[in-house]
């Protein structure tokens, strides 16, 4: 059976997760029985889990786990956002997490290797896991903050997490803070971690951008204007610098400071950060494959 419509595979590819070719094939092989079509897939997807490894997956979800002293967010990528929310992607991301937690694992190859409940190890589980759903699985990245005081923890929407190592302060200022962070994502913690090269930059830009009767004046006025115009620019990519998303009226300087808080350490990942994503009219790609 050829006369396969273009619908049937979008209704297949949605109830699947698997590739657009792939349910064609599906259904061609099965005389378009979108039922036995879907069983057929299952049944073959293991043996083409591997093949998959060359497609980009930039969906998926962040996920965090927490204990007394250690806290760790894992970035794992699907292909799909509709994978992305599909109940068994979402439960293999929480033992992922869960995992990196308990096996003392401090890399994203170690969490790999690590034992996975009912698998030999995550990525074995995660190469099952894509024979059940046709996607690409990627357990990309992980970070791992340990402290002996606050930990504070933040998901947004499964896209973004965060974490936040306090020295002193309270719970619900780090997770504060950890939302601040989600929010506005600064480059650095604070002044002295900004980079003298980003600093030489940013003078030149000051100077360049000055009127010729600005530049006239006296190299120590003109020293001072360029100054506050470079420390303005600090503010707004240090954490301490920036006004504190919970509380415009003060800086997360002063907000730490109010608690007698330090930050030690920060952690942030957002979904597909660094993979580039083809962007594409799927309808008009179920339609031209359809000519194939």
């Amino acid at each position: 059976m050829s006369n396969i419509s273009a619908q049937l595979v979008k209704d297949l590819r949605e109830r699947s997760g698997a590739g657009m070719m792939e349910c064609k094939k599906a259904l061609v092989e099965n005389n378009g029985d979108i039922e036995i079509a879907m069983e057929w897939l299952r049944k073959s997807g293991l043996a083409k889990a591997d093949k998959k490894a060359s497609r980009i997956a930039a969906e998926g979800r962040i996920v965090t786990a927490q204990a007394p002293g250690k806290a760790v967010l894992v970035e794992i990528n699907c292909e799909t956002d509709f994978v992305g929310k599909d109940a068994s992607f979402l439960k293999f991301t929480d033992t992922v997490a869960d995992v990196a937690l308990n096996s003392g694992a401090a890399d994203i190859d170690a969490l790999k290797a690590a034992a996975y409940p009912g698998a030999s190890n995550v990525e074995e589980a995660a190469k099952v896991l894509i024979a059940t759903i046709g996607e690409k699985i990627d357990v990309r990245r992980m970070a791992v903050i340990k402290n002996d005081g606050v930990i504070g923890s933040y998901t947004h929407g499964g896209r973004i997490g965060v974490l936040v190592a306090l020295k002193g302060g309270s719970e619900e200022l780090a997770k504060g803070i950890a939302m601040h962070v989600a929010a506005m994502n600064p480059a650095y913690v604070r002044a002295e971690d900004v980079p003298a090269e980003f600093l030489a930059k940013e003078k030149d830009i000051a100077l360049s951008q000055m009127s010729d009767k600005e530049k006239a004046k006296p190299a120590e006025i003109l020293e001072k204007i360029v100054a506050g115009k470079v420390h303005k620019i600090i503010a707004e990519v240090t954490l301490l610098g920036q006004p504190y998303v919970l509380d415009t009226n003060t800086t997360v300087a002063d907000a730490l400071k109010k608690e007698g808080a330090d930050v030690i350490s920060v952690a942030r990942l957002a979904v597909g950060e660094g993979i580039e994503k083809v962007q594409e009219d799927y309808l008009a790609e179920v339609a031209k494959a359809m000519q194939v």
